[in-house]
């Protein structure tokens, strides 16, 4: 991905998708980021979307996304939030929020702050048929 690309839903046509809203900051992310980067390096990405935004109207700073991002290397889509756009777009009220769309890119299943990882790992299997 290049810097200042622009995704769209549209990109993962006929695919699921997981995204996952956080901030260079958040406690919660710092848990939850490392167990995606797992995940990503190992998920069928041909059969799923993955995608993460930093959500910049969370942030202290509009550069703290970009160096935890540099800092932390992260592997997988790191997309900036137009400060809360499309975090707001979703209904978020806290981060992490992941967030499963099934293959027609309607809300199948939000996941807050207060949700494990296997709870977001184990509804896949419902989206992915």
């Amino acid at each position: 991905m290049r810097s200042g690309e622009i995704i769209r839903l549209s990109d993962f046509a006929g695919k699921p998708v997981m995204i996952t809203f956080w901030a260079s900051w958040c406690p919660d992310c710092m848990r939850d980021l490392p167990m995606k980067e797992q995940f990503y390096q190992h998920a069928d990405l041909n059969k799923l979307g993955f995608i993460t935004i930093n959500v910049t109207g969370r942030e202290r700073s509009q550069e703290a996304g970009k160096e935890f991002t540099t800092k932390h290397q992260l592997p997988f889509p790191v997309l900036k939030d137009n400060g809360r756009t499309t975090y707001d777009m979703y209904n978020c009220t806290g981060v992490p929020t992941t967030v499963l769309l099934d293959k027609e890119h309607r809300i199948f299943k939000v996941f807050d702050d207060q949700s494990s990882f296997v709870d977001v790992v184990g509804a896949l299997p419902q989206i992915m048929l």
